[in-house]
């Protein structure tokens, strides 16, 4: 396929592009949409022929033997990112946030704390408020346009009334690819605060050229606490599919999860286990390598021009196709640049004071999109910024 291809996706009930105007007042019709983290790219053949193939079979009814799916998401782990798994330690939620909840619900109770490195992905916040949980903000350090993590500082932030700790690898909003002894340190925390630790890897197949992304699960140390969250819906785009792996390598956490999973009735959608059985293939890691140098292109086409507008920084993006603009050194009230980007480019970004603490002069741009329309982002933000050059 190419990514190239504009595709219209204006009513067809996408989230990012049909509500962009209510939500940011950037006109439709004209509007770029770069905040929902989902691609304008459709997924490879493989997954599209498994859809196919459903809907010639026409009939839709519950899943049963669930040992292909379950297989591909073994055959996947273990040869993109050397990681060995068995099949009873993988549970399908209902997407991430779902799979986010579900561990809120299971490993804590009501008042505890929650931590978080912020800034980071806001969903995070939201459904641990949600459930009655504290959320304990503990900022990352910017260092130079890269975010570093400060346990000094998050040791002495602890009460004792924390019980888990959510990770984001690699980093979204800011694009970090944790490196091994980062990975260390974060599980040494956990288990100084007896911390369970989930580390939401949803974007790891998402790594640009030149960084390898490592897999929380192998770091020494950790299995006793670790909860492992992948899925295929970013990597594939087919977020819409809402399904999502939880896997729980520790029998005592597993044997938890599975209760409450059981008690609330939760189960898959076939859709979304064909189309990851499809994805997790051959055919599929062929696309996302293709993917991933498209991207790469992307990014060094939104960087450079980013860069050279005064007072504007993206931080150099490792992995996700979420570009982190950092517009502290224009001066400006984030109302002024806020408005500049919408009203002035016509371009709907993520606010950074959503993804929490450290993220107020920040703005996260989605770059998976065709390159003519991220060059079209790139002149409408020189333009809007223009009496700075």
């Amino acid at each position: 396929m190419s990514f190239d291809e504009i595709i219209d996706r204006r009513d067809t009930h996408c989230s990012k592009w049909d509500k962009m105007e209510p939500i940011y007042g950037v006109p439709r019709d004209t509007g770029i949409a770069m905040w929902v983290a989902d691609m304008d790219f459709r997924p490879p053949a493989v997954v599209q022929t498994a859809l196919q193939d459903m809907l010639d079979h026409g009939v839709y009814g519950y899943f049963g033997d669930d040992s292909k799916y379950l297989g591909a998401i073994q055959w996947w782990m273990e040869n993109r990112h050397g990681w060995k798994i068995s099949p009873d330690w993988i549970f399908t939620t209902h997407g991430l946030v779902n799979g986010t909840a579900m561990c809120v619900d299971a490993f804590t109770k009501p008042g505890e704390g929650v931590v978080l490195f912020t800034p980071v992905y806001h969903a995070f916040a939201r459904v641990i408020s949600a459930a009655g949980r504290e959320v304990v903000e503990c900022e990352m350090t910017n260092n130079q346009g890269r975010y570093e993590l400060d346990f000094d500082a998050y040791d002495a932030q602890m009460t004792g009334n924390e019980t888990m700790l959510v990770f984001c690898s690699p980093h979204n909003p800011g694009g970090r690819v944790w490196t091994k002894d980062e990975l260390a340190q974060v599980a040494a925390f956990a288990k100084r605060h007896d911390l369970v630790l989930v580390s939401d890897e949803i974007h790891h197949d998402l790594v640009m050229p030149g960084h390898s992304h490592t897999a929380m699960a192998l770091i020494d140390g950790v299995q006793d606490r670790l909860v492992m969250m992948t899925a295929t819906t970013k990597t594939f785009n087919i977020a819409g599919s809402h399904s999502g792996n939880v896997i729980i390598p520790d029998p005592k956490l597993r044997n938890i999860f599975a209760g409450r999973m059981n008690a609330m009735g939760i189960s898959p959608n076939s859709f979304g286990l064909f189309m990851a059985t499809a994805a997790y293939s051959p055919e599929g890691a062929a696309w996302v390598d293709d993917l991933v140098d498209y991207l790469d292109g992307n990014r060094r086409l939104f960087d450079e021009a980013v860069n050279a507008i005064p007072g504007l920084k993206s931080m150099p993006l490792e992995a996700t196709y979420l570009a982190w603009v950092d517009f502290e050194d224009t001066g400006m009230a984030r109302s002024e640049f806020t408005k500049r980007v919408e009203a002035n480019a016509a371009i709907a970004a993520n606010h950074g004071p959503t993804f929490g603490k450290g993220g107020d002069r920040f703005m996260r741009f989605n770059i998976a999109t065709p390159r003519a329309r991220v060059e079209e982002a790139c002149n409408r933000l020189r333009d809007a910024f223009k009496d700075l050059q």
